[in-house]
Parts: C-alpha cells; structure tokens; sequence
C-alpha cells in the first residue's frame, strides 16, 4: 500500500545555505534579512508596505488593533475558518459577527454580510474579514462596496483580508491581500510558501503601516537593529504604547526569501495537480469539485461528497482513504461547533449558517503539495474513485 502525506514542505540547499548563513553572521533576530524580505513582498505582491510577523494570528491582530478593533466595535466574518481569524477580535475586547458562506463556495457571503450591516444601527462594526479559503478569492468588489456605503464620515469600516490560504492568488485588480485596507498572509509550514512560522502584513496605508510597526514590538520606537546598527545609543528608545512582541527574526525570514523566489513555480506545479485532480474528479457524481476563482493559488484541494449518492457519511470515507494510506484533513470546522464559542455565544448554531455546515459536513481535503510524485497523484485518484465506487448508491 502507497502512503501519500497530506502535505511535504519543498525545501532545498538554498534554503537550507541561506538559514546557515544568517546562523554564521552572529544576527539571528530581526535584522537586515527580514527588512530585504519584506522589500522583495511588497514588490511582490504590489503593497506599498510589507511587514513581517511570527504567525498570520500575530498579524490579524495587529491589523486589527491599528485599524480601530476594540472594546465596543464589532468585526464581521466568516464562520468557516481557523478559529484565529474570529478570536483576535476578542483578544482585542471586541466582538464577532459571523456572515454565512455562499451556498456555491466557501467564500463569505455579501449579502449575509449586508445584512448584519442593515442591523448594526449603532455603528459598531469596524472591520469585515473576509478569508479566502483555499485560495479562491473572495467577491472583494462587493464587499469594498457594503464597507464604503454603510460607514459615515465619523465611522469608517474596515476591511481587513485573512489572506493566509491566497498566496499568490492575483486577480484582475491586484493581488489577494492587498485588495482591503490590510491583508495578513501566512507562512506556516503547510503553506504555499513556508518560513516554518511566520507571516506578512501588506497595506498601501502610511498610517496603519506606521502602527503596525509601533505595535509589533512592544511599541517601541525603534527595533533591535536599529539600536545595534545605529550611531544613536543602542540603549536609547521609547515605549510610545503598550505593544505585542510579533516580530518574525532573520533565520526564518532568510528561508522566506529563497520560497519567494520559488514563488510562481509552485504555483504552476500546484495548479498542474489540481488540473489532473478536475479531469478525473469531474466524471464522478458523488463528488462537487472544489469552486474556482480568478486566480486561485490553490492552497488546499476540497471536495464535497454528495451524500445522496453514497452509503456512507464523509467521517466514514474519510476514515477509508486513511486507511488506505492518503493523508487527508478538514476544512473546517465551523468555529460555532466549539466549546468556547459556544459558551460565548449560544446563538451561533449550525442552524443559523446552514451553508457553513452543510460545506463542514461533506467536505474533506486531499494532498496537494508541488512536488508531489505523479504516482502519488494517480494512487490518490485512483483510490478516492474506488472508493466511491463501493460505496455508491446503486
């Protein structure tokens, strides 16, 4: 039996010569490594500003904060995520509004999102976080239009990208995450791209990217290379606020470097798979591919069984393709299924945000991983297909 993991990290002798190298040079924290990654991002992805964090949580936060998130402002966002992008908000002492997905894809839905705007009379909503889930970009046009038509000249309304899943997805306006006031990647293992942890800010705003900066680092006004490398005492600083400690060091960020340039060839080997995946996949009535997007970067491959054509739940054919040796996860969990936010708000139940469940419940998510062998991908076709064919409803 063939054993498929769910996801293998593509690294190589540059990355492993450009950690040494910052290893040898005796400057592991932040430094100039990090400040030429987030250089080469904003260049990348076109944002005025580019800073590096030690988790896509660290950054939501931050936008977050700089964006005016706390004790008695709102955010609205999606259900169907990673718990993280709801729970900075409450970090933050704010509230959460979840918008159900749309019925077609698991993308936030605008209409769900008006709605709860309609509703918010008091104007506490300060920022919409749509997540692009997967890759497939969110519909950003109309989302930049319910937050500009429902603030006031006394309130405006954020909108702050989870981008963690979209690099490098581009669309015809830009790239994903930086379409919104913010964008917050990530760089965790399982990415597109990987620094092991870490992640990236991107905004074309001077002042969010001016607090954001402050923030990272306990708020302090100037970072540890400045006050080694400076002229100006290296013990001479200020605490302009009271700040987090997020800042992603040198060692990471020079393996961050050498994945960017691998950049778009990932995405090409990525976006190769998922076309082998769509032919095959495609000729099979009990499953619903995953939506598509303009320029998905096809982070994850989720398919949705269609139940009514089995005899068997997804936990069950799950269960089958792990003993069959294929690596598979979920995605997600919707976040009102957990204890904690249950507790919290007891409102939010599965019958609220049908569409959420509905995706949670038939949803699995298969390997996919740029250099990923051909046989691999074929032993994955092959058995999600046997597999339906046993247990399909004759």
């Amino acid at each position: 039996m063939m054993t498929v993991p769910f996801f293998r990290p593509s690294m190589g002798e540059a990355e492993k010569k450009a950690a040494c190298d910052v290893i040898e040079s005796g400057w592991l924290t932040t430094g100039k490594i990090t400040h030429a990654f987030e250089e080469e991002f904003a260049a990348f992805t076109g944002a005025h500003h580019a800073l590096a964090v030690n988790s896509n949580t660290s950054g939501l936060l931050l936008a977050m904060e700089a964006c005016g998130v706390r004790p008695g402002t709102r955010i609205i966002t999606t259900p169907y995520t990673f718990v993280a992008t709801a729970a900075c908000a409450l970090h933050l002492g704010a509230d959460v509004l979840f918008a159900d997905v749309e019925p077609d894809s698991n993308c936030i839905n605008p209409k769900e999102i008006e709605a709860l705007l309609k509703e918010d009379s008091m104007h506490t909503v300060q920022a919409i976080v749509p997540v692009h889930i997967a890759g497939a970009v969110c519909d950003m046009q109309a989302i930049h239009e319910l937050a500009r038509r429902y603030s006031t000249p006394e309130h405006k309304i954020y909108v702050i990208e989870d981008a963690a899943h979209s690099f490098p997805s581009r669309t015809r306006n830009g790239m994903a995450g930086t379409l919104g006031d913010a964008g917050v990647f990530s760089f965790y293992a399982t990415k597109t791209m990987t620094t092991g942890e870490g992640g990236m800010i991107t905004t074309n705003s001077d002042e969010l990217a001016r607090r954001i900066t402050q923030m990272r680092l306990h708020g302090m006004n100037r970072d540890a290379w400045d006050r080694y490398t400076s002229t100006k005492a290296s013990w001479e600083y200020d605490i302009i606020d009271c700040g987090y400690k997020c800042n992603l060091p040198d060692v990471l960020s020079a393996i961050g470097r050498e994945q960017l340039k691998k950049a778009d060839t990932f995405d090409r080997q990525r976006k190769a798979i998922v076309r082998r995946y769509n032919e095959a996949f495609s000729k099979l009535d009990f499953i619903h591919l995953p939506p598509d997007s303009e320029g998905n970067a096809w982070h994850l491959y989720i398919i949705n069984l269609e139940l009514s054509k089995l005899d068997c739940d997804r936990n069950q054919f799950a269960k089958e393709l792990q003993e069959s040796g294929i690596g598979i996860s979920m995605h997600f969990i919707p976040i009102f299924h957990f204890t904690y936010w249950k507790q919290k708000y007891p409102d939010y139940t599965a019958e609220r945000f049908p569409n959420a469940e509905k995706h949670y419940q038939t949803a699995i998510t298969l390997p996919l991983w740029p250099e990923m062998p051909d046989e691999m991908i074929a032993y994955v076709i092959e058995t999600v297909t046997q597999l339906g064919n046993v247990h399909h409803v004759r």
